[in-house]
């Protein structure tokens, strides 16, 4: 094992896997590089390993979140590219390591919490950090908040089965450590404190009596009050349950509904001394606000909720998470909220999901970007394609979505043009590949025709396939329709196609995964001016990845023949090594590659900066891309 230790550590160890004459060795630690965000690392690292009769060097993978300049459409840099994407990101706003500025944290999967560092006086000013925030398990929800007043900040997270899981702060503030003392807080009666996993608590001093409230929604429209009394046995906070109907809020949806405050948020946003209130529900297409018109020691919310801003109210798919805190460092509160999807259409706001509401006077909010951290993200489900698309001899990248956001019937292939050099890189989002309707795209490159272009095989959510000629004459790659269904599924939907001669008969085969997680293999019985798909198996190879396949055909180990790669929804990338020869391919599982994903994870390879090697472009549920640089040498 070898370990490696900087600020906001972070360490993974693996074993190593053996199979026939193959290593495989995962080595990975984060670091913390401030002077140059275009280094930062995540762990996953991809070692290579040798065995006494195999001299293959076997790729090494490290992730970098910044590796080169990508610019929107605008010509706008994007501060964090492979991020990978937000789907319902929960933000939350603090001081947490004692320089007296706000840093970010944002969940947007189940368990774990991002970190972004703020940086005033750098571009951009939060920068991330890491996906996963001291390792710490969060569940569906997390709060930080002082529960024992001693001066830094102590962490509450849905853990397990949607109790109040209580991590105490053993560290200082400006460096915390979380420890876990509580897998449940409880009331002075021993009961556990629960909160449904879809809503997602609060905790403040609502009255100023130093001590800690609890303010959880319930379904049936009201907000249930703790406030915590004592410390039980090892400093574990009690609480006292107030009452089930806190200052007599009951929430009416707009469609006519009781429904409790999913998400809510305290903080004095008017900056009167006492503590307001913000909520967000499924059922409300924004955030509502009730002021607190009382004092610090005798608060008053009763008052009729209102949607926030007054002056242009904030207009969502609905369920949303608020967090109040100093985004801009000006000294007064603003409003980040995360748009998790509710009952206004969750497809529509895939992308615009994370709203940042600044307060440019006492009182007024001016909405200034529905996009807070930028990073490519194109929706719901990426899936990336590496290819020369102009013809200028560098790669350019595609990225189809599952369904685009505005548009519930179609999705787009989005293209990323290098504008730079082979080896030193420099990608322009520049609109769309047009492949024609539908959705979920995923375009497959060959020369199907034998005129020395790249065709494509098209796959889409559906079942068939679609071949499109290459009728570019300048070695750029410009489409066309020949067949809308060369090949079709026996069973399943949701075709991903990829291609590639496996039996060196001069014509590309093309294997396609699909929805139940199996394997389709096509033998290419044409000509090779005239492709001709026949389907030889619809269980190839017995693999099964239980959802969602989606195959790669490349070669992973450079030894000249072409490996399979099999990203999946729910097992990661699975290495399938060809032991056998160009003709007569023989793959041994070796199982999932030890990279870090969340959700569909759809891999392509390419030497995307130029330096000899192929990188992997990662693309996962989360609309954005991943890139794990190939550090092999």
């Amino acid at each position: 094992m070898t370990s490696c230790s900087s600020s906001y550590e972070e360490r993974s160890a693996f074993p190593v896997i053996c199979m026939l004459s193959t290593c495989l060795v995962l080595i990975g630690c984060g670091v913390r590089m401030e002077e140059n965000p275009s280094s930062q690392v995540q762990p996953g690292r991809y070692d290579q390993g040798t065995a006494e009769n195999n001299d293959l060097a076997m790729p090494e993978y490290i992730r970098r979140i910044t590796p080169f300049p990508i610019v929107d459409q605008s010509g706008q840099a994007y501060e964090h590219p492979f991020l990978g994407g937000f789907n319902m990101p929960r933000p939350q706003l603090l001081d947490i390591d004692g320089d007296e500025d706000s840093d970010l944290f944002v969940q947007d999967v189940s368990g774990s919490v991002i970190f972004f560092e703020n940086r005033p006086g750098e571009t951009p000013q939060f920068l991330w950090r890491t996906n996963r925030y001291q390792d710490l398990e969060i569940g569906e929800w997390y709060r930080f908040v002082d529960l024992d007043l001693d001066g830094d900040h102590d962490l509450l997270a849905e853990q397990p089965f949607s109790y109040v899981r209580y991590y105490r702060n053993e560290g200082t503030p400006r460096e915390p450590r979380f420890v876990e003392v509580a897998d449940s807080l409880k009331d002075v009666d021993g009961k556990p404190l629960f909160s449904d996993r879809q809503n997602i608590p609060n905790a403040a001093d609502i009255d100023c009596d130093s001590q800690v409230d609890l303010l959880i929604g319930r379904l049936v429209g009201r907000v249930t009050r703790y406030e915590r009394i004592n410390s039980g046995t090892l400093g574990v906070p009690q609480f006292q349950h107030v009452t089930d109907f806190f200052e007599d809020i009951e929430i009416i949806a707009q469609m006519g509904s009781l429904h409790g405050a999913n998400t809510m948020a305290l903080g004095d946003i008017d900056n009167d001394g006492d503590e307001d209130l913000f909520w967000g529900d499924y059922f409300e297409p924004g955030i509502l606000f009730i002021e607190n018109t009382g004092t610090c020691q005798s608060p008053s919310l009763g008052g009729e909720p209102v949607s926030f801003p007054l002056s242009e109210p904030l207009k969502t798919s609905g369920y949303n998470a608020p967090t109040i805190g100093d985004v801009d460092g000006d000294g007064d509160q603003d409003l980040l909220v995360g748009a998790l999807g509710g009952a206004f259409n969750p497809n529509t706001t895939t992308i615009d999901n994370l709203y940042y509401l600044e307060q440019s006077g006492p009182g007024f909010f001016t909405a200034q970007t529905s996009r807070f951290v930028s990073m490519i993200d194109v929706g719901s489900e990426s899936i990336p394609v590496v290819v020369d698309l102009d013809g200028d001899r560098d790669l350019d990248i595609l990225i189809g979505n599952k369904i685009e956001q505005g548009d519930p019937q179609n999705g787009k292939v989005y293209q990323l043009i290098n504008e730079g050099t082979p080896g030193s890189p420099r990608f322009q989002m520049s609109g769309e590949f047009d492949v024609g309707g539908g959705y979920h795209f995923l375009p497959a490159f060959a020369d199907l025709d034998g005129d020395a272009d790249l065709d494509a095989v098209l796959g889409t959510w559906g079942d068939e396939l679609r071949f499109y000629d290459n009728q570019a004459t300048d070695g750029s790659i410009q489409l066309t329709l020949v067949d809308s269904a060369i090949a079709t599924l026996t069973r399943g939907r949701n075709a991903t196609p990829t291609l590639g001669d496996l039996d060196s008969d001069g014509d590309a085969d093309m294997i396609v995964g699909e929805s139940s997680g199996t394997l389709n293999f096509y033998e290419n019985t044409g000509t090779a001016s005239q492709p001709e798909f026949t389907l030889i198996s619809d269980e190839y190879l017995d693999l099964d990845v239980g959802r969602r396949s989606l195959p790669v055909l490349h070669d992973f180990d450079g030894d000249g023949d072409l490996d399979l790669i099999v990203g999946s929804e729910s097992e990661g990338i699975r290495l399938l090594l060809n032991e056998g020869t160009r003709s007569v391919p023989e793959f041994t599982d070796l199982g999932p590659l030890p990279l870090e994903h969340f959700g569909f994870a759809a891999p392509a390879f390419g030497d995307i900066d130029g330096d000899g090697d192929d990188d992997i472009l990662l693309g996962g549920s989360g609309g954005g891309l991943w890139f794990y640089e190939n550090q092999r040498r």
